[in-house]
């Protein structure tokens, strides 16, 4: 079986890749239908708040800035996805480095649609599901296609890096 490290550094890859994958789809999607992209010094506000104790907001972008949060937040932004790729792997195991299911990729990175829904955006002061925003629906189906493309970007990046690293070893079974 490969080693820890070598383990850890195709999580690195693939959650780094996701991610940008993932924020490529964002800078499209603004470019070509005008969809807004996510104002990730938000979050290292939040995150600066939340080492004084204060983890929710009537409204983040009320609260007094934090210095150095929009640095805050995009490294949060890659790191979560990074913890989301090790998850992805703790559950349905290293044969994804392998062989990725496009189908498993894209339905975890949509189920964590469930951490901005029911953590971040009423931390944030958006309310349960964007239920606080103008237009709730359309800030669901925007997390919705972010979360997809992250995925998707999933998927992308276990595939290159089946490319770019060695094989995976895999243990003999000793079952007959």
């Amino acid at each position: 079986m490969e080693n820890r490290t070598g383990l850890a550094l195709r999580i690195l890859f693939v959650g780094i890749g996701a991610t940008l994958f993932m924020d490529i789809w964002a800078v499209a999607a603004d470019s070509l239908f005008g969809i807004p992209q996510s104002n990730f010094s938000v979050v290292g506000r939040w995150m600066g708040h939340m080492l004084d104790g204060q983890f929710t907001h009537e409204s983040i972008r009320r609260a007094a800035p934090i210095a150095g949060e929009s640095a805050i937040g995009w490294t949060a932004h890659y790191i979560i996805g990074v913890i989301f790729v090790a998850a992805f792997v703790m559950i349905f195991g290293t044969r994804q480095l392998q062989k990725p299911s496009l189908i498993l990729t894209i339905l975890f990175g949509v189920a964590m649609i469930v951490f901005p829904f029911f953590v971040m955006q009423p931390a944030l002061g958006a309310g349960i599901m964007a239920s606080n925003r103008p237009n709730p629906d359309f800030a669901r189906l925007k997390s919705l296609m972010t979360h997809f493309s992250f995925g998707l970007g999933m998927y992308v990046a276990f595939w290159i890096q089946t490319k770019v690293f060695k094989p995976v070893e895999t243990p003999v079974s000793s079952a007959s």
